[in-house]
């Protein structure tokens, strides 16, 4: 994971904040700024959504209980936007049905407060970094996707942590070469588990060696 201490004058983008606590904001402005980045910040999910139109930021950070729409309901709507830049959702009274939700609805990662500062910069830049890397293999070839004929689809995101277990990789290893957390494979990994009809490990291994078929076939 990117360390968090390393700061720079380069410039790497925007990073979109949306909270309605003006410390939270400043906060992420002082860090991210040390790091590269220009926060905008925003009160609400609105700001947001008209930011979008004509801005696409590197990474968003997106609190749950915010005026009007909630964090969820926004994040829902960037997902049917296909919203590029990974959204990492923050809330102070997280739980797990929540952090499923968020997952399920399009979100990179789930952050809980209270949070160290250093630790949200580490896992934004891990989050770009990863995100880039899906879109450049995305991109490189679609055909080494998992496709299972029959069964509901993959997200970009499950497909990432199938082909990470599919390899060997722990749960702590996915998260660490995904830059999520192990809580967040968890989740996608009960995800494909479920949308797969798996029960076991070894039960997701057999079906990902019998029916997985390429998209192109």
């Amino acid at each position: 994971m990117p360390q968090a201490n390393e700061q720079t004058n380069e410039y790497r983008g925007e990073i979109f904040v949306v909270d309605d606590d003006t410390a939270i904001r400043d906060l992420f402005a002082m860090l991210f700024g040390n790091h590269g980045y220009k926060v905008v910040g925003f009160v609400d999910g609105d700001g947001l959504l008209a930011a979008m139109r004509s801005n696409s930021p590197a990474c968003i950070l997106l609190d749950v209980y915010i005026p009007g729409k909630s964090g969820l309901e926004i994040l829902k709507e960037l997902s049917v936007r296909n919203c590029p830049a990974p959204v990492l959702i923050i809330s102070g009274k997280g739980d797990i049905a929540m952090a499923v939700e968020a997952i399920k609805s399009g979100a990179f990662d789930f952050i809980e407060k209270p949070f160290r500062g250093s630790d949200v910069v580490a896992r934004v830049k891990a989050a770009i970094a990863a995100n880039s890397r899906r879109k450049a293999a995305s991109s490189a070839d679609d055909a080494t996707r998992f496709y299972f004929p029959g069964r509901e689809p993959l997200t970009a995101r499950e497909q990432d942590v199938l082909a990470q277990l599919v390899s060997g990789a722990t749960n702590k290893e996915t998260g660490l070469h995904l830059g999520i957390s192990y809580r967040t494979v968890e989740i996608h990994r009960a995800r494909i588990m479920e949308k797969l009809g798996a029960r076991s490990a070894t039960d997701l291994m057999r079906i990902v060696l019998s029916e997985n078929r390429s998209p192109r076939a």
